[in-house]
């Protein structure tokens, strides 16, 4: 029957409630007369004129305010109080005709009377509705228990009344003066609770309704749900929630930057835009994850003009959309310019320098995946090396005040070629700095100062094209096996919002040769961070241990280069900054001349696409560079 009612049209619908309304109408005013009189009532001489005003009084006011368009399945709040406000319209306006026509045998208490019934009638009617329509065939697919019982997980309980394959069945706080509560009906539990509340109710979903948490208080919980078989979820926004538009696609799992544990710095306002307001930044890779991020930041600082530098067409454009869409919305007032270009074609770089002039220059492109660069040791060269001398030459010729090299923590005793290049790539901007006569020279005046050169050297950032993290994602979704090298390895990570910020300060720091490394705080091991992820997706490692489990981690063995543990420092004692998390290291390298000589062979090599050569000779420049018996061909 309900369905059948379901199905009819929006019109035929809406009939039906006005009969309704009408009906309730004429019941009120029955009512009213009776409880008035106090005997049972029928109309008689001019009390039939109040009963036909009543519903004509009351069609045109409800529809104005919208009650006929309101769906009942999904009334809330909100549609009660616009109720609320039709009908004492509605019954101000029956008052003051009745009080004003006096008609005989209508008492004047009749229209004071019959609104309230008539409240009571439509309220009760709605939530009706709303009981049948909303409730019937009820069968969640998902068991719900939110994890905070404040005005957010208040409002997100409100957002899920209408969503039948949400089943809230609880809410849990560490507060003491809320446990044992309920709030609109539901029992606040406290955390201890929660081990047996999955086990008992079929908790399939915690969501966490804790939108002032820090980091660390969020880990913390995470932590403390690590062993329970529920799916992790965070809180969509509070006015998605107040306006009823909660969708199941509206919460989303948590981040894995959640699991670091660790709040970001606040940025230092004087660093951060020191060389980028009013002035022209060039961004090589912008489409890339580190430059894309580094785009999106140096626009919050109002350069004049900002150039994006990639290769690649769909990334370039991808960027390039995104920063014109805030620019649209008023986010910033920058100049964009899009430039496909390679770092290798040394004329094209000198003829966007040499055009636009940038003021501050941000290096991030380079081949940074260990696996391909092993793979393809010249192209991978070509890139970091000769790309980086070539966009260094170009940035002093056209006269730019500072230049960023975006390194890696592969470059510290490197296993492998990329790290062994990007080493190489740090050497050439330290040789340059520190000699006497620069090698290459401003084009329009030799009184122009120098330009500072400095790189920051920081290890993985989460959610970039070479994390493990997407991997993980989607072979979570495909039900496995997640692939993990080997189980001793470790890798730093860090937000990559936080690693550009740092990177922007770093580089106004810079005085000339400065070797940059951000503090990334404590190495992850990968089988943790996958297990976790499994965890934080409401599955089970499936082991020895636990044969039954959802998702199996295979290990793959060591990739051509791969080390098992990375390093950010070569050297001992490195010096602290004006920043906490940058620290400015002393490492050795070679003087440029004799630096020169070496690089002048190593393109030979690169040009001849000798690999063996280019080995020696990467062993050669970079003393800690050991490769991996595997990267032999």
């Amino acid at each position: 029957m309900l369905s059948r009612i379901l199905g009819w049209s929006r019109a035929a619908k809406r009939f039906v409630v006005v009969v309704l309304d009408v009906i309730m109408g004429v019941a009120a005013m029955w009512l009213a007369f009776t409880l008035r009189l106090e005997t049972p009532h029928w109309p008689q001489g001019m009390q039939w004129v109040v009963y036909v005003l009543a519903p004509a009084l009351a069609f045109p006011v409800f529809a104005k305010l919208g009650l006929y368009r309101a769906i009942f399945r999904y009334t809330g709040l909100t549609a009660l109080i616009t109720t609320g406000k039709a009908v004492a319209i509605y019954g101000a306006l029956l008052a003051v005709c009745v009080l004003a026509a006096q008609w005989d045998g209508v008492p004047r208490s009749v229209g004071i009377l019959q609104p309230l019934l008539f409240m009571l009638l439509v309220g009760a009617s709605r939530a009706l509705g709303w009981l049948v329509l909303a409730g019937r065939s009820r069968n969640p697919a998902y068991r719900l228990l939110i994890y905070g019982a404040g005005s957010a997980g208040a409002q997100t309980a409100a957002g899920l009344g209408s969503m039948r394959q949400y089943e809230l069945k609880g809410f849990v706080d560490d507060d003491a003066t809320k446990i044992g509560r309920s709030i609109n009906g539901v029992r606040v539990y406290a955390t201890q609770a929660l081990p047996d509340m999955v086990q008992h109710l079929a908790i399939t979903d915690v969501l966490l309704a804790l939108p002032s948490a820090t980091r660390e208080r969020r880990r913390e919980i995470i932590e403390s749900l690590r062993d329970q078989p529920v799916r992790i979820r965070t809180l969509p926004g509070l006015s998605d929630l107040a306006s009823g538009r909660v969708t199941l696609t509206d919460f989303q799992d948590l981040e894995i930057e959640d699991l670091l544990g660790r709040e970001p710095v606040a940025p230092n306002p004087g660093l951060l835009g020191r060389n980028l307001a009013g002035t022209v930044v060039l961004v090589t890779g912008a489409g890339g994850s580190i430059g894309s991020e580094l785009c999106r930041q140096i626009v919050r600082e109002s350069p004049t003009l900002l150039l994006l530098v990639d290769h690649s067409e769909y990334a370039l454009y991808t960027i390039h959309h995104e920063l014109q869409a805030l620019a649209q919305q008023g986010e910033h007032t920058c100049e964009l310019v899009p430039l496909l270009a390679s770092i290798t074609q040394a004329a094209r770089m000198k003829e966007i320098c040499s055009t636009y002039c940038p003021v501050s220059i941000y290096h991030a492109a380079a081949y940074k995946h260990v696996p391909m660069v092993e793979a393809n040791a010249g192209e991978g060269v070509l890139n970091n090396v000769f790309g980086t001398l070539q966009m260094v030459q170009a940035a002093m010729e056209c006269g730019a005040r500072h230049f960023v090299l975006i390194s890696t923590d592969k470059a510290v005793r490197p296993t492998n070629i990329m790290g062994a290049s990007k080493r190489v790539a740090e050497m050439v901007l330290q040789a340059i700095a520190a000699s006497a006569t620069p090698p290459f020279a401003p084009a329009s005046s030799a009184s122009a100062a120098p330009t500072r050169l400095s790189m920051v050297r920081f290890g993985n950032v989460l959610g970039s094209s070479g994390s493990v993290i997407p991997l993980f994602h989607k072979q979570i979704a495909a039900g496995g096996p997640i692939t993990v090298t080997h189980p001793e390895v470790t890798r730093y990570f860090m937000t990559i919002a936080e690693a550009a910020q740092l990177v922007l300060q770093a580089g106004a720091m810079a005085e000339g040769g400065d070797v940059f490394l951000l503090d990334m705080g404590e190495p992850l091991q990968i089988l943790e961070l996958a297990r976790r992820m499994v965890g934080l997706s409401g599955l089970t490692v499936r082991d020895e241990d636990h044969p039954e489990g959802d998702i199996e981690i295979v290990f793959t063995g060591l990739r051509p280069g791969e080390k098992l543990f990375e390093e950010l420092l070569i050297g001992d004692n490195p010096l602290p900054t004006a920043h906490p998390r940058i620290l400015r290291a002393r490492e050795e390298y070679l003087p440029w001349a004799e630096l020169q000589h070496q690089l002048n062979a190593l393109k030979d090599a690169v040009g001849q696409g000798d690999r063996n050569a280019i080995i020696a000779l990467l062993h050669q420049l970079v003393p800690g560079y050991h490769p991996e018996p595997q990267s032999e061909p």
